[in-house]
């Protein structure tokens, strides 16, 4: 399998005098993996470049550069498998590092669904390879020069603009050779809003981007800190009902992964998982197609387990198209192995205006942030709800404290009633606000 993306404008960051050359580095030590007697081995090596200014209490605090080597192992031998990694790639901490996975190769059980990746072929490179430390600049200049006009109630915690370039190589013996060199922006705010003696919880908005020219609309920024000076006055929903709730991006993320987890490997191997027969049939509401977008800004079609991840939908119009098992986990359930990366992904908007959704709702909440912990396997959870507002009437109203919700994943959605034609795009995601009925409040 072979694809390739190329962006004309990336230049690659130079190297420094002590940079290793990580394509070399993973060709020799794959060599020596082979030589010391493995079945089959892969060699992962990667060199970072972070440059980030760094933001504390409301003022820029800190400019710093990193440089990060990787270097991850995995070796087969007689059906057992180890992994190990490190950050030393001289000779000396190489040969430790190869004896080190020998060992624990030997000690490890033996499994018949072992492998590796064989026949994998790509080279990808995107983004903007080299920082500006101007645009990292402006964007906290610009960033802080709004908060204290338009939120001064806000403190940002911590935050930061930032550039990271990262070069990978992958190789394994059974031929797969994969390369990268990505590069993009990143965005994040952490904090709260305070008023004499109270304060509103903590929230938080981030993302990557190829440019921080939208700051601070960037990532929804803008909008969470005013939202964060009107939760500084909460107050509790009052009685138990059952009614709405509006799910934000923010919050939407937590019932995505919730999805991914049961079409990955540990509950389609202990049988836990809700769809592992559920192949083509209609499990979410028709209103949701959930498509991979492997060209996001620091998103790669690469799986974990060096596979080429093919463009998907894994939701097509609520029916779901495929499971997501590694090659261990379709060896080890015969389910068949179509990989699948992980991160990249949109839900498509929908036909409805977020203020006509809100509208729409008699009596329910705005939700933006979920603490309910993990839900129970059949989906099942109880959490309290976070930086969120009561919606009564169609209106949003004041912001909810010491309010719970509950309800089941599995059943939010296929209950989806309406999808907004309004997103957030976080760079590895791109979400709309979905209108669910019939969750239970206390």
């Amino acid at each position: 399998m072979s694809s390739a993306t190329k962006t004309t404008a990336a230049v690659p960051a130079p190297a420094t005098a002590t940079s290793p050359d990580i394509h070399a580095t993973a060709e020799r030590v794959l060599d020596q993996l082979a030589r010391r007697g493995f079945d089959a081995a892969q060699v992962s090596v990667s060199r970072s470049v972070r440059r980030e200014l760094n933001i504390a209490h409301n003022e820029p605090s800190l400019l710093r550069s990193s440089e990060r080597h990787k270097l991850a192992l995995v070796g087969l031998k007689d059906g057992r498998r180890a992994a190990t990694e490190g950050s030393d790639l001289g000779e000396a901490g190489i040969d430790a590092l190869v004896e080190s996975l020998w060992q624990a190769t030997l000690a490890a059980p033996q499994d018949d669904a072992n492998a590796l990746s064989a026949g994998q072929h790509t080279r990808i490179e995107r983004g903007p390879q080299l920082c500006d430390p101007g645009e990292l600049t402006a964007a906290a200049k610009t960033l802080l020069a709004w908060r204290e006009r338009e939120a001064p109630a806000m403190m940002i915690e911590e935050g930061l603009a930032a550039h990271q370039q990262v070069r990978q190589r992958t190789l394994t013996t059974g031929g797969t050779d994969l390369a990268c060199d990505l590069g993009w922006l990143e965005l994040s705010v952490f904090g709260l809003a305070r008023e004499g003696p109270q304060a509103s919880s903590f929230n938080y908005v981030g993302g990557l981007a190829d440019t921080l020219a939208g700051v601070p609309a960037l990532f929804g920024a803008d909008t969470m800190m005013r939202e964060l000076v009107r939760q500084v006055h909460t107050q509790p929903i009052g009685e138990r009902f059952v009614g709405d709730v509006i799910f934000t991006p923010h919050a939407v993320t937590d019932l995505l992964d919730w999805l991914m987890e049961q079409l990955g490997d540990g509950p389609l191997i202990d049988g836990s998982s809700l769809y592992r027969e559920r192949v083509g049939d209609m499990i979410a509401s028709p209103l949701l197609t959930l498509k991979s977008r492997y060209d996001g800004p620091g998103c790669t079609p690469l799986t974990a387990d060096a596979f080429v991840a093919p463009a998907v939908a894994l939701l097509d119009a609520g029916r779901l198209t495929q499971l997501a098992p590694s090659l261990y986990g379709s060896r080890k359930t015969g389910l068949p192995h179509r990989p699948v990366a992980a991160s990249g992904w949109e839900l498509l908007p929908g036909n409805t205006a977020l203020e006509t959704m809100i509208a729409a709702v008699p009596r329910g909440a705005l939700v933006d942030r979920l603490s309910m912990g993990n839900p129970a396997p059949n989906g099942d959870f109880s959490g309290v709800i976070k930086n969120s507002f009561l919606v009564e009437g169609g209106r949003v109203g004041a912001a909810l404290s010491e309010t719970m919700i509950s309800g089941n994943v599995a059943r939010i959605l296929r209950d989806v009633a309406a999808v907004s034609r309004e997103r957030m795009d976080t760079g590895s995601t791109c979400l709309p606000w979905l209108r669910v009925p019939g969750l239970h409040f206390s």
